[in-house]
């Protein structure tokens, strides 16, 4: 069990997150441009607020998934290391006559995530902000602190310049924060059944699937996906569904393991690692819809499994 861990469980930890992409969005049609492209309501956004969203195929299948933020002239995206062409370029596919640009500024930026029960405490010894909201925002020693998580700790996200990225991390670890790796980042991420695109969300997965629902906005109107979304919600249910397993071994099954009821195929596991704090496997897998009630058991590799 690493430091980075216990601090993650227990303490506060930092993480570097500068490989992931951020996106500027700039341009007099940015709000109603993204809006329009994205599963969540971003013209109603203030500066100072955000939101996670998915970008959508006219079939509703997730193509990445984005933490947005508003600020007074663009918006700030931030999306997997992967996704930093693919998301721009889907963005922009539908683009018309609409004043807007998306710029790479992944190179000339950073990011470093902020995460355990005493994070809130380590940034106000430092007199940084801590946005109560999610996504909500603000500013900090020429940087930003969002609140935003990336393993489902209490956490927060702080943007700067990739010159300032040394300093920061130096002046979180004054205050107490440990480094943590991406190791230790992916096992709290799982403990907590926080997906991530790429591993758990993929190019065919629709919304509801994946339990994320603050990703989706059902009052917005119309947007690039909708269609789907809309009818999902109108038959009330999707096949499959996103689930937490706690699996009775301490050897994680692969992605692709089966999860059987019986002689019956319950699902398939997408991510799985040991968790130290419950001393046994803990996986993320899409369940059928009949199997994925809390509480319900199922086996994997002869060991027994509890959906979460």
């Amino acid at each position: 069990m690493t430091s980075g861990y216990q601090a993650l469980r227990h303490g506060a930890a930092w993480l570097d997150m500068r490989p992931r992409a951020r996106l500027i969005a700039r341009g007099r049609d940015r709000a109603r441009f993204l809006h329009n492209v994205s599963s969540n309501d971003v013209k109603k956004m203030q500066p100072g607020a955000g939101c996670y969203a998915f970008l959508l195929t006219p079939q509703g299948r997730i193509q990445a998934d984005l933490c947005l933020f508003c600020f007074d002239d663009h918006f700030l995206i931030d999306t997997e290391p992967d996704l930093r062409e693919k998301a721009r370029q889907q963005i922009l596919r539908y683009k018309v006559a609409d004043q807007v640009e998306v710029e790479d500024v992944t190179g000339e930026t950073a990011a470093i995530g902020i995460e355990g029960p005493n994070a809130a405490a380590v940034l106000s010894s430092l007199g940084a902000p801590t946005p109560a909201e999610p996504y909500a925002h603000r500013q900090w020693n020429g940087g930003t602190v969002a609140a935003v998580s990336f393993t489902g700790q209490p956490g927060f996200r702080i943007y700067t310049a990739a010159s300032a990225f040394d300093k920061t991390a130096g002046l979180l670890q004054s205050a107490g924060a440990e480094p943590a790796d991406d190791a230790d980042a992916r096992i709290v991420r799982i403990e907590n059944g926080i997906p991530r695109y790429g591993e758990d969300i993929r190019e065919t997965t629709l919304p509801q699937e994946t339990r994320q629902m603050h990703a989706i906005s059902f009052t917005k109107g119309c947007y690039l996906g909708q269609e789907i979304v809309e009818r999902i919600r109108a038959q009330g249910h999707v096949n499959k569904l996103l689930s937490r397993v706690e699996i009775d071994s301490a050897e994680p099954p692969a992605p692709g393991t089966k999860l059987m009821a019986g002689s019956a195929e319950a699902g398939e596991i997408t991510s799985a690692i040991y968790s130290p704090e419950r001393r046994k496997s803990v996986a993320l897998a899409y369940l059928r819809t009949a199997f994925a009630e809390p509480g319900r058991m199922l086996e994997v590799n002869s060991a027994g499994a509890q959906v979460g």
